[in-house]
């Protein structure tokens, strides 16, 4: 960056002419030409009268300095009164990081009644942009996906920066706007120039709009496997399918038993099914014919979830099909709008859908589109045919006459019925899509090829029932338990409340749900097992006792026709018998014993004080894990006793529900999306419980692909993703609980949100087009083949270690059968303990 002093500066302003200004913005300050129209302050910060500078690309701007203190800041208010910003859409402010990295900036806008709304901007290093900070609370989720197109952006010659925010305001009396830091551990520079309001409905159309092609990619972005036609889709797929069935062929000559299991292995005892077994001080999965098991899944196999509403931000697509056309089947209609936490904050989340991945599907494996009843020309055809028949009929009925003129009119008669009769069917019947007709045992049988030659062994949860019916891959299912059970909230509650296991409803709905998913499944040597639902809300957010203990908490705020607090309430009683006794233990006044089945109750937070707090709701939450699982398992056990419980695939957890599900699942199960598994988790702890464990999600994404969100543990690109996902397999594989896991998903998600939640992610093996980023899928293979390698060598450190065990306790044993009288361990007559 080039520094000039104050008149150099102020020259350039007069001979150079500024960028030109956003239309429809309105310039209420200028930190370079400052006039007294605005009162500007600051706390922990500085801004020098005479530092304005000219960046590299000529801008000419003023710097502002944040110092390494709690919260510096920079606060801007009217001369007097309050700013009108009514009739304004966004803030602008036209802004630089001064430092060669990017840094993380806090702006709050305050209005005269308390009222605020919040934004964080990552401001990236580099040029100067005009920062847009939403007065409406707005984010990319409130435009119905997760992460937004990457700023900042040029539109128009302008590099910009669309922010969210938060919160509300009343745009009409704004008082203040203040700009802060974090925390800085350094001094902390930023450029500053025009401050003002413009109209916000150009900015959004610009930022958003046309953000989709005919394929469903981005259109803000290019990447190796991006398409362009047709043709190229076409010829991308047939070159790597060839390459599918060389690594296939390679596949043959390893030493792997029809189930992927490990024929070098360790032998175990085939039991026709899958089962766990411990060796060696290791776990192990052990596939029906008796050999060891690493199950290396993929989440998420199907076809069909890759929807995206299109309804209300139809100018968000730059090619829609039009109803007529053959890839019209691909819409739908759907509703997503729920009160659970996920469902907070966002918009276009119900109505018209459409279905870009389908419409490759049947680019690459689709029938061409067969005329029929339901079709525009279908109709035309059919009508045609209908009145050539009845005309001639009818001709044929007329006076005879002389051949020629009879053969005269009854041509013409059918001539005149085709035009008038087609074009009055299609007045009267409206255009349909044709029924698409995609070959889905095409569809699943490279699916299968894909997974195998890429290194997989398991079809995870959530995939295409044509997957596991193959008898090709083993695969997993999830029991998803639904009923009119009551449900305790927790907090968040993402997906909704954690289900009341007391109440009978919930027995009830358990045993209908895995009688319907055991019932074409019980006898399949291929099923490894049964998920016990996914990521329950078994604790609330944050690390505070209220977080911990959320379930307990939950449960007494709920009224008494809910039988978990019913089932609480005795616990207490049983143990205190009345509420002196309650008051006491708890260091609280209870008047009454009913004053607790109140639903407005509010117990006291745990203390060292007050041990029996803490005891209490520890006890509660362990009671209320144990009759979840044992639900499950015991309805399991009746329906499907040869296969698994894997588990209920923690997202957030409680020590007590893990215990639980050690105690009655056959797996303890994890959704991480950490770097390592070890990040995720106390496994000292897990080791405790001597249970195995299966790895159920993790991912690792980027931004550089096509959709906006790299998922929870994003990376900076895309090269970044293969070796992370080495890593993560090579500290799994060092952890001897772990026996598998799942990669979570096998599709990219939609560049606009996938109906569910709105998740816009790249995390994918295949792109919506359905092509594999050929390089993350090579390193995957790679991984995954050298996982087999890595595994024979921990097993034979497993068993090293076990030998050396032994032969120690053996030792151990000698040494004090030969001990004589005055002879200890530490002394010279006795053995070391330790062998030869």
């Amino acid at each position: 960056m080039i520094r000039r002093s104050l008149p150099a500066v102020f020259a350039l302003l007069f001979t150079t002419p500024l960028l030109a200004a956003p239309a429809a913005q309105q310039t209420l300050f200028n930190f370079v030409r400052p006039a007294d129209v605005v009162q500007v302050a600051t706390q922990d910060a500085s801004l020098p009268q005479s530092n304005a500078e000219q960046t590299a690309e000529g801008e000419v701007l003023r710097r502002v300095t944040f110092n390494p203190v709690a919260q510096p800041t920079l606060r801007l208010t009217p001369q007097t009164g309050a700013w009108d910003w009514s009739q304004s859409g966004v803030m602008s402010l036209r802004i630089q990081s001064a430092m060669n990295w990017a840094v993380t900036l806090y702006v709050k806008i305050q209005s005269n009644d308390g009222k605020t709304l919040i934004s964080r901007v990552d401001l990236p290093a580099g040029p100067a942009q005009t920062l847009l900070v939403p007065l409406v609370a707005t984010s990319p989720l409130s435009l119905g996906m997760k992460a937004g197109p990457p700023m900042p952006m040029t539109v128009d010659g302008q590099r910009i920066l669309l922010a969210s925010s938060a919160g509300e305001l009343d745009r009409s009396q704004v008082v203040s706007v203040t700009l802060s830091m974090d925390q800085p551990k350094v001094a902390q520079s930023i450029l500053l120039e025009r401050f003002g309001v413009q109209d916000s409905a150009a900015v959004t159309q610009a930022v958003y709009g046309g953000l989709v092609d005919a394929f469903g990619q981005s259109t803000r972005s290019k990447w190796p496997e991006k398409i362009g036609s047709d043709e190229q889709l076409k010829s991308a797929a047939a070159k790597e399918q060839q390459q599918t069935k060389t690594w296939l062929a390679e596949r043959e000559k390893s030493s792997l038993d029809k189930f992927g299991g490990w024929l070098k292995g360790p032998a175990f005892k085939a039991s026709g099914f899958f089962r766990t077994e411990k060796r060696d001080g290791r776990w192990y999965l052990v596939t029906p014919e008796g050999h060891p098991f690493y199950s290396l899944g993929v989440n998420t196999v199907t076809p069909d979830v890759n929807q995206t509403y299109i309804a209300g931000r139809e100018w968000m697509f730059e090619s829609l099909p039009k109803p007529d056309e053959p890839l019209a089947s691909h819409f739908g209609e759907g509703d997503n709008r729920g009160g659970n936490g996920v469902d907070q904050g966002r918009g276009y989340n119900a109505g018209r859908w459409y279905d870009f991945y389908g419409a490759n599907l049947q680019r690459l494996y689709g029938a061409p589109c067969v005329l029929g009843s339901d079709t525009k020309a279908g109709v035309a055809e059919a009508a045609k045919a209908d009145a050539v028949e009845a005309t001639v009929e009818k001709a044929a009925e007329q006076p005879v006459v002389p051949a020629t003129a009879e053969s005269g009119v009854a041509e013409a008669a059918k001539a005149g019925a085709e035009d008038a009769t087609v074009a009055k069917a299609a007045e009267q019947k409206p255009a349909e899509p044709c029924t698409a007709v995609i070959d889905e045992q095409r569809w699943t049988s490279h699916t299968l090829d894909r997974l195998q030659a890429w290194g997989f062994n398991t079809v995870g949860n959530w995939s295409a029932p044509a997957l596991a019916n193959a008898d090709r891959v083993p695969y997993t299912l999830p029991l998803s338990i639904v009923g009119d059970y009551a449900s305790i909230s927790t907090g968040t509650d993402w997906w909704g409340g954690m289900p009341d296991p007391f109440d009978p409803r919930f027995a009830m709905a358990t045993e209908r749900a895995v009688a319907i998913a055991a019932r074409d499944h019980r006898d399949d040597p291929w099923l490894i097992g049964y998920f016990a639902d996914n990521e329950l809300a078994w604790a609330g957010p944050g690390d505070d006792p209220k977080a911990r203990y959320a379930l307990a908490y939950g449960t007494l705020k709920m009224t008494t026709d809910v039988p978990a607090k019913r089932a609480f309430l005795k616990q207490l009683r049983d143990k205190y018998r009345n509420q002196a006794g309650l008051s006491k233990a708890w260091g609280i006044d209870l008047p009454a014993w009913e004053l607790m089945e109140d639903p407005g109750f509010v117990p006291p937070l745990p203390s060292a004080e007050h041990p029996e707090i803490e005891a209490d709701f520890k006890y509660f939450q362990k009671v209320f894990a144990d009759t979840y699982f044992k639900t499950i398992s015991d309805s399991l056990k009746w329906h499907a006793p040869n296969q698994l419980l894997l588990g209920g695939r923690f997202a957030i957890s409680t020590p007590e529900a893990v215990e639980s599900c050690a105690q009655y699942c056959d797996v303890l199960s994890f959704n991480l999306y950490t770097l390592q598994p070890q990040d995720g988790y106390d496994f000292a702890k897990l080791r405790s419980l001597d249970k195995p464990v299966l790895i159920t999600e993790f991912n690792f994404g980027s931004a550089d692909r096509g959709p906006f969100w790299g998922g929870v543990t994003q990376l900076a690109k895309e090269e970044d993703r293969g070796p992370a996902y080495a890593n993560f397999l090579k500290q799994a594989l060092s952890e001897p609980l772990i026996v598998g896991v799942h990669w979570f998903q096998y599709l990219d998600q939609p560049v606009t949100g996938r109906l569910l939640d709105g998740e816009n992610g790249h995390f994918g093996l295949v792109g919506i087009t359905d092509l594999p980023f050929q390089g993350f899928v090579d390193s995957v293979r790679k991984s995954n083949l050298a996982a087999v390698d890595q595994l024979g060598k921990e097993a034979e450190k497993a068993k090293a270690e076990a030998d050396k065990a032994s032969h120690d306790a053996e030792g151990g044993r000698k040494a004090e059968a030969g001990k004589g009288p005055g002879q200890g361990a530490g002394n010279p007559g006795g053995h070391s303990g330790k062998g030869h």
